[in-house]
């Protein structure tokens, strides 16, 4: 060991992946690691916070490691601590009480918040985003006093939240002023089947809707669209996208666009300064899903043991459950003037399949109701392997196409 001091801002999925590939790393050359975490509970599956918004699990059952993990591997957590100041010529962290704290290397994993809609009324009481603990909280404790929810939304994040209140007996209403739910993973035919089941179950849905202002006194009573529609509500839940949080880091003379810049090793403007996460930008391109930030931890954590290793954004898959219905979704699911679409569907199990060749190769898959298949075909894409000789049976998944 190097007898080197690391601080890491920030202490959510990515971070704790960073952390738990430093101490598995026989050169980590840290004999001191400091994590400041501004919320309250070490890092979590934010991923499970619908199941705890559903009842589903516990906030204790979606942590990730327990407290005696930290203790094991000598990592001083502080909770409730978030970082207030970086002094990057000192290298230095000042904290929310006072603290200050001493870094060879730092790293940013300062995550992202709800953005914004800069509406009229986003303040009033009863407004709700849906990004961590104290928001499941909140949504939990009004559900219980109140009967009304409109979501803000149709991604991910929107639909879950949308399920969850409705699973705690609240009627709720998605607006999304795309032309279909999930509109960046999923086919117009796909995303009506989405809305279809989701209407099924009670959940009502407005596209092509866009929120004008929320109206109320103090505490907000309906959500009124552009088209002048009032739809009465007790709370609304803003799930319209993420703003990376890093305002610490242009406070300290860290480059920033939209998010903290870095390069392929993570690194920022600043010497011995790091950046991984929803809060980092490589080149134009930020990053919302845990996957990419999964990838650049294991890269960072090869980089600060002096490997020279590099993160290269690549395709993710999207497979998930939103209100039971499993979907997926790789590449680019809508048709391009050079695809060919191979689509396979049954209206009575409403399963849907639809692939997009290019030049006999996969360019992007759908899947709707039967998602099993999904990493098979995540495979060809990322291989791009010559599939002429499986047209015929493509869409009918990988036993068709490998005996």
């Amino acid at each position: 060991m190097d007898n080197r001091k690391l601080v890491v801002i920030g202490h959510g999925m990515v971070a704790q992946r960073l952390l738990e590939r430093l101490v598995a790393e026989p050169a980590n050359p840290y004999t001191e690691i400091d994590v400041l975490n501004a919320e309250a509970v070490p890092a979590y599956n934010r991923i499970l916070l619908s199941s705890v918004l559903a009842g589903d699990a516990s906030m204790a059952g979606i942590a990730l490691q327990s407290s005696d993990w930290f203790r094991e591997h000598g990592i001083r957590l502080h909770s409730s601590e978030p970082a207030t100041a970086i002094d990057t010529e000192a290298k230095t962290v000042m904290t929310a009480s006072g603290k200050v704290m001493q870094y060879d290397d730092l790293v940013l994993a300062t995550g992202s918040r709800a953005a914004s809609l800069k509406l009229p009324g986003e303040t009033l009481e009863g407004v709700v985003s849906f990004r961590n603990v104290d928001d499941t909280e909140k949504l939990l404790e009004m559900s219980r006093n109140h009967r009304r929810a409109v979501v803000i939304g149709g991604g991910f994040l929107g639909l879950e939240a949308a399920e969850g209140l409705r699973q705690q007996g609240m009627s709720v209403t998605v607006i999304h002023r795309g032309e279909h739910l999930l509109n960046r993973q999923l086919d117009p035919t796909a995303g009506k089947l989405l809305e279809d089941a989701l209407v099924s179950r009670g959940i009502h849905v407005a596209t092509h809707s866009s929120p004008l202002s929320l109206v109320g006194q103090s505490r907000v009573r309906a959500v009124e669209l552009t088209d002048e529609t009032l739809i009465s509500t007790d709370l609304v839940v803003l799930a319209t996208g993420i703003t990376p949080n890093r305002e610490i880091a242009e406070q300290s003379g860290i480059e920033c666009d939209r998010g903290i810049l870095v390069d392929s090793q993570l690194r920022t403007s600043q010497p011995s300064v790091f950046a991984v996460g929803e809060c980092c930008q490589l080149g134009k391109q930020t990053f919302g899903l845990v996957e990419p930030g999964y990838q650049q931890a294991d890269t960072l954590a090869q980089v600060l043991c002096h490997s020279d290793s590099h993160f290269k954004p690549g395709e993710v898959a999207t497979r998930l459950k939103i209100s039971g219905i499993p979907i997926f979704s790789c590449g680019h699911p809508v048709p391009g003037p050079d695809t060919e679409s191979v689509i396979w569907q049954d209206h009575d199990t409403a399963r849907y399949c639809h692939l997009l060749l290019r030049n006999n190769r996969l360019a992007g898959a759908v899947l709707f109701g039967e998602t099993q298949d999904g990493p098979w075909y995540f495979d060809q894409l990322q291989q791009q392997r010559d599939l002429s000789a499986h047209r015929q049976q493509l869409a009918f998944g990988a036993a068709y196409c490998t005996a």
